[in-house]
């Protein structure tokens, strides 16, 4: 674990702290004229940081009119036109430099795109630039890397309605990007005429758009990733199956594809599809998108995928601001959350500083692979523990859990962002371990674990005054339960609210089985 680059976080709400202006709130819009759905964001600036405010989504289905001329037609126009003209009364009071509007493959493939452009100005007063499939490629993998985690070199696969994209890129830097014409909407239509399953279209599916990527397999094996993400319909839906029906953690690899496909091969037709978190208006463009994915993964050699739940309107709405390209994407997030809520900087800090002497003197992980991330984890806690303080002291941790669960946070993925608002719910005052939520991708004694090391860095910062601070500070924590605390000689005594405090502490972990003693 890098304990400078932690060390640097934990100060940063400080600084943000000492420099913070209030900025202008900007609102801003981001639309994705996609092949199969219209999407729209609509979201605000505030102090660098931007928080959503409404999501709409509409299923339209340009690329099901589109016929073998390349002519669109009247029917699939006037379905996408109707949307936008809901869209528009979202939008009144927008003014154009703040709505950022893209099509994609289905209208740059059209004919006769012109005629849909006309018919949409009729009711939509806001420019749409069609975009190229590379240009939709960077959109789609900024959206991606401003949303995500994962940092250093990624692949991110998109599968779209009507073409799929696919990207390598370091940090928010797209080093190779290409898109290639197969959607799951498109080749339902080719391959699967009818909603009729059979094992023979799904291969010839598969071997379709094998035949399209295959000239990428070598060029992409060479430049090498460390983490694979995969975003858009087709591969949250996939996700969502695997969650319900296979593992929690929702993480796609070979092996479930191949059951995933096996389950889906048992129908014979659209309508027939049961599977446990396939939603039903996605049922018709399923196994043509589980075949698109099937061969994606054989041709990259992918070893496992995560799911990203930023796409090309959230690269779409980053384009609409210069300032937010950060090495950090969490640390944007945290100072955005800090001015928002009014955090006391100075208490982060202190917290942070707390966390972190006590989480290097931590080594009974029972998960040692999750070690470092959930450190990370604790980090963040406590910078942003008090969050819900703004809502009402009483009730404080129940505030700051609720807040970190249902905003949107920019660089933590959805189980990273539960594991946060869980920290921070039992940061203080009793609590059951059977009452601390299981996690898929954490062990449980690790999570308890990282309760205890945050209510204690909370509970050694009680008194907000950074002259009662002390590094001296020793941990011995057992898996069994049993934690030791020593601090110096004599601070205790010379701290007595500190020592009722830590009694107090003492009192509430046994009440959980659980052991603390200290000297």
């Amino acid at each position: 674990m890098n304990n400078e680059n932690l060390r640097e976080k934990a100060t940063a709400l400080n600084r943000q702290g000492e420099h913070r202006k209030h900025g202008e709130i900007r609102e801003i819009a981001a639309i994705d004229l996609g092949s199969n759905s219209f999407h729209m964001i609509i979201a605000r600036i505030v102090n660098g940081s931007i928080q959503i405010l409404s999501r709409l989504k509409q299923k339209v289905q340009l690329a099901a009119g589109l016929d073998q001329n390349n002519v669109l037609s009247q029917e699939a126009i006037t379905r996408g036109v109707n949307c936008l003209a809901l869209f528009a009364e979202r939008l009144q009071g927008f003014a154009p430099q703040d709505v950022n509007v893209v099509g994609t493959y289905t209208l740059r493939s059209a004919v006769n795109k012109e005629e849909f452009l006309a018919q949409a100005h009729r009711v939509f007063p806001y420019p749409i630039r069609i975009i190229s499939g590379e240009t939709e490629a960077r959109m789609i993998y900024a959206g991606v890397a401003h949303t995500q985690p994962e940092q250093g070199r990624k692949l991110v696969i998109d599968i779209g309605g009507g073409s799929t994209e696919m990207i390598i890129g370091d940090n928010f830097q797209p080093l190779v990007a290409n898109s290639r014409d197969m959607g799951c909407v498109s080749f339902a239509k080719t391959f699967f005429p009818g909603g009729i399953i059979s094992e023979a279209r799904f291969r010839q599916a598969r071997a379709a758009a094998l035949s399209r990527i295959e000239d990428l397999a070598d060029s992409y094996l060479a430049l090498g990733w460390e983490s694979v993400l995969g975003s858009s319909g087709t591969i949250k839906t996939v996700h969502q199956v695997i969650c319900a029906a296979i593992d929690a953690n929702g993480i796609i690899n070979t092996q479930r594809l191949e059951t995933l496909i096996e389950r889906t091969l048992k129908a014979a037709h659209f309508n027939e599809l049961r599977l446990a978190g396939l939603p039903p208006e996605r049922a018709d463009v399923f196994v043509s998108g589980l075949a698109i994915l099937s061969a994606v993964f054989e041709t990259f050699s992918i070893q496992n995928m995560r799911y990203s739940d930023g796409a090309l309107r959230e690269g779409v709405m980053y384009s609409l601001e210069d300032n937010f390209q950060v090495a950090n994407i969490r640390q944007r997030t945290a100072e955005g959350l800090a001015e928002q809520f009014n955090i006391d900087p100075s208490q982060a800090e202190r917290v942070g500083k707390s966390a972190l002497l006590l989480a290097r003197q931590f080594k009974a992980w029972r998960n040692k692979g999750t070690a470092e991330e959930m450190q990370e984890i604790l980090l963040w806690a406590a910078l942003l523990h008090e969050v819900g303080i703004v809502i009402n002291h009483n009730g404080m941790q129940r505030h700051s859990a609720y807040i970190l669960q249902h905003i949107e946070l920019p660089g933590f993925d959805r189980e990273q962002q539960h594991l946060l608002s869980a920290l921070v719910r039992y940061q203080i005052r009793a609590f059951r371990a059977e009452d601390i939520p299981s996690f898929s991708r954490y062990d449980s004694r690790d999570v308890l674990s990282l309760i205890r090391l945050l209510r204690l860095a909370v509970l050694l910062n009680k008194s907000r005054q950074a002259t009662d601070s002390t590094e001296d500070i020793r941990l011995n924590a057992e898996q069994g339960g049993e934690w030791r605390l020593c601090f110096e000689k004599d601070y205790l005594r010379d701290n007595p609210l500190l020592e009722n405090d830590l009694a107090a502490e003492r009192f509430q972990l046994q009440e959980a089985g659980l052991g603390l003693e200290f000297e």
